[in-house]
């Protein structure tokens, strides 16, 4: 954004002085759920729109950053569930936030938002879902006075640059989104994290629902999932997302759902919400498509953005489940990107003795991303052979003539939620929409 020097500068003054020159839209929205965390805020906010809309609600979301357009930062209730803005709206609305900023500093990312409430305002909805981009007590997302409820995903080391680099820091901003007399929902979080949580909840009075306490989650017996709430114990399916994580995200998802007492959601809507979620660059298979079609016949082609440690343990413990489910050996193929201010050989560690290489390659049109050289020398900080590719496209061919006589491999693209946008662009024939904000 031309009018600010940094792409991220938390501060809440220059969100504050815009909205009121734009006549206060985040005053007037229907009710609002404040989503903050580290982990699992998108695929949280996947289950809860699709359960929403189910149990026929309508519904507005937020999240960031955006894949392949911007447009779907910005997701607006309409038939047949919420659809990203039009090119029109989108335009007339950030000419207006422009004009009424004038020559005031500004970043990207209060601009985007400050879109967001202008764009719920003018349009009819049931509730809003909005994900914090970045921290939680200066996000600009933290101007919403009194949401219905707030909901901490799992706390976990990423952002340091801006959080600070101790797990109890982070979680100080995280909980920075807690509003007095206002239920917040909590995942199962880490001892420490979970203290820090409960002494700024104390603090201001706010109410959490917490997993273990107030709520459980765990797969079934019949290969379904049970949420435990209060006195009641709900059969669901898996969710649509895989990875076992995604048995704890869909775990939180309904707790919040369950708090929600002035709507109506029964658990045939629960369970729809759960089937029918989609959340892009989450463990999506990529398969067929253009570079699936590089591969051997029969590989396995998985794309996820994930990009910090926590991810990396998630990730690897998914791929073992994998192997331990189909008892095949199909190798392991990484192909990694990551940008500058990620700790690589953390996310690749949990990863020792499961991967055969890793092929590094540089996240194209991202000028913070680490060349390709050097995801492969961090790589192999972490015990892990590895080698580089110029692009995507050399990066599978590499893989093929690898195991070209072998067992059809597995192979996931990770790393970065850029890289994971640049291949859905690629796959879909699209252009990655220019300008990012957070450093994910």
């Amino acid at each position: 954004w031309r009018l600010h020097p940094k792409r991220i500068d938390l501060s809440l003054g220059r969100m504050e002085r815009l909205l009121a020159r734009l006549g206060h839209p985040e005053q007037n929205l229907p009710p609002v759920i404040h989503i903050a965390g580290t982990n699992g805020k998108g695929s949280t906010t996947a289950y809860l729109k699709t359960a929403l809309e189910a149990a026929g609600y309508r519904v507005h979301v937020y999240t960031s950053p955006h894949l392949v357009r911007f447009h779907e930062r910005i997701s607006l209730a309409a038939p047949g569930g919420s659809q990203p803005i039009s090119d029109h709206d989108l335009m007339e609305i950030l000419i207006d936030c422009e004009r009424a900023n004038g020559e005031d500093p500004i970043t990207y990312f209060e601009v985007t938002t400050a879109a967001a409430f202008v764009a719920f305002r003018r349009n009819p909805a049931d509730v809003v879902l909005l994900e914090v981009g970045l921290g939680g007590r200066l996000d600009a997302t933290n101007v919403i006075a009194q949401p219905l409820l707030s909901v901490i995903t799992p706390i976990s080391i990423d952002h340091v640059q801006f959080l600070g680099d101790r797990l109890v820091e982070i979680a100080a901003e995280k909980a920075g989104i807690l509003k007095a007399g206002v239920p917040c929902c909590v995942a199962g979080q880490e001892a420490a994290v979970l203290r820090v949580i409960e002494a700024r909840a104390a603090e201001v009075g706010a109410p959490l629902i917490r997993r273990g306490e107030d709520w459980q989650v765990e797969k079934s017996a019949a290969n379904g999932l049970e949420v435990s709430f209060g006195d009641e114990i709900i059969p669901l399916p898996l969710p649509a997302l895989p990875g076992p994580h995604q048995i704890d995200n869909a775990g939180l998802a309904v707790a919040v759902l369950k708090c929600m007492s002035d709507f109506e959601i029964d658990n045939g809507a629960l369970a729809s919400g759960l089937a029918s979620a989609y959340w892009p660059g989450r463990l999506e298979r990529l398969d067929p498509g253009k570079l699936a079609a590089t591969l051997p016949s029969d590989t396995e082609l998985w794309l996820d953005g994930g990009h910090n440690a926590a991810a990396g343990l998630v990730l690897a413990e998914t791929i073992r489940a994998w192997q331990a489910e189909d008892g095949t050996e199909r190798p392991l193929y990484l192909v990694a990107g990551m940008m500058n201010v990620k700790d690589v050989t953390a996310f690749l560690s949990p990863f020792t003795n499961l991967v055969k290489c890793v092929i590094g390659v540089e996240i194209p049109g991202e000028i913070n991303a680490l060349s390709a050289d050097e995801v492969c020398r961090q790589a192999g900080e972490a015990g892990l052979e590895a080698q580089p590719a110029k692009d995507m496209i050399s990066a599978m061919r590499l893989i093929s003539r690898d195991c070209a006589a072998g067992v059809p491999p597995r192979v996931l693209i990770c790393g970065s939620l850029y890289l994971a946008g640049s291949v859905l662009a690629a796959e879909r024939g699209h252009r990655k929409s220019p300008g990012e904000l957070s450093a994910k």
